[in-house]
């Protein structure tokens, strides 16, 4: 039997919402088919089944539970994917500790096959390329390169170039990691914001020996920007820094109410920097930070591979779910 290859697999988790519905809804509109994957429902919940023969190979994905629309899909029937986020599989407390860390791994490791199963598919981003573009230190390397302004920055497990550092920018010092120990932007305990380090902080600073950090000067804020990339359009969000600076460097920890989104252009430079910063690293998406000072200087901080728009589109309108779309169906 001939199925029809109009699937668009959107990879996410199970506490996801708004986002991927946006962009269900709008790949839906253009006659498309979404299929919507929990990883971390796999295994409990979600089925995954490979046959491999010299004949070719098929793989099947299939949940338990009744799905809105399709209940279970076969590889030739997708043809773009949307890789929203990827969660570590949830395994049930019923099983023994001893086996949990190993049936993880064999869950990964089998995902990973279904991915390379779908190689020929229109992926928004590929999984590869989006692995080389979270390394922050090669982010810095390619912005500057491509003609950005990038913060002064040290990342060492050394306490003293740490201090001496601190001394160079004369205490004007922000701290964070390369690495966010946590997946959401909903104020996890686990993540480690951006945070200012005082004289003090760096006193008994031998701690870096377990870990290195990221050291960055301390840039003055008029605007800071989260500026959404989808396949060469911009939609960007600016926050006004002096409403919710005074109280946190870090605009994802401030109160709600101190952080109004408005809409905002880049200028011409900026945005061609972007395109070419972007078709360094093979992506279609990206959702950049920057910060805008006083003398109107733009400052790249990082760019998300796969980080949040919701707010944007929910707060100011932005077409971001079906520019998403748009990218996945055309060809």
């Amino acid at each position: 039997m001939h199925l029809s290859r109009d699937v668009v697999l959107l990879i996410t988790h199970s506490g996801d919402f708004f986002t991927v519905d946006r962009v269900a809804e709008a790949v839906s509109k253009r006659g498309a088919q979404p299929f919507r994957l929990d990883t971390d429902k796999f295994p409990l919940v979600v089925q995954l089944e490979a046959q491999l023969s010299n004949s070719g190979s098929s793989y099947r994905l299939k949940y338990h539970e009744a799905s809105p629309n399709l209940h279970s899909i076969s590889t030739d029937q997708v043809q773009a994917v949307w890789m929203r986020r990827l969660f570590p599989p949830y395994l049930s407390q019923e099983l023994a500790p001893q086996f949990q860390a190993a049936c993880a791994r064999e869950s990964l490791a089998t995902l990973d096959g279904f991915w390379d199963s779908l190689r020929e598919a229109r992926w928004v981003d590929n999984l590869q390329q989006i692995n080389a573009a979270e390394n922050k230190l090669h982010q810095l390397r390619v912005a500057s390169e491509v003609g950005l302004i990038i913060p002064r920055t040290v990342v060492t497990n050394n306490a003293e170039s740490a201090r001496e550092f601190f001394s160079q920018v004369k205490g004007k010092m922000v701290a964070k990691l390369l690495v966010p120990l946590s997946t959401s932007m909903k104020g996890s305990p686990f993540f480690l914001y951006t945070s200012a380090v005082k004289e003090e902080d760096l006193l008994d600073a031998q701690t870096l020996r377990y870990s290195p950090m990221v050291f960055q000067e301390k840039i003055p804020k008029q605007w800071e920007l989260r500026v959404v990339f989808v396949n060469g359009n911009f939609f960007v969000g600016a926050l006004d820094a002096s409403v919710y600076n005074a109280s946190t460097l870090d605009w994802r920890c401030a109160k709600t109410e101190a952080c109004v989104w408005q809409p905002y252009e880049l200028p011409l430079k900026v945005k061609l920097c972007l395109k070419e910063f972007m078709a360094r690293f093979g992506l279609l998406f990206g959702a950049f930070d920057f910060i805008v000072t006083p003398a109107e200087e733009y400052v790249f901080l990082e760019v998300n591979p796969v980080g949040e728009w919701g707010m944007l589109e929910r707060d100011l309108g932005y077409p971001i779910s079906s520019a998403i779309a748009s990218a996945l169906l055309s060809f």
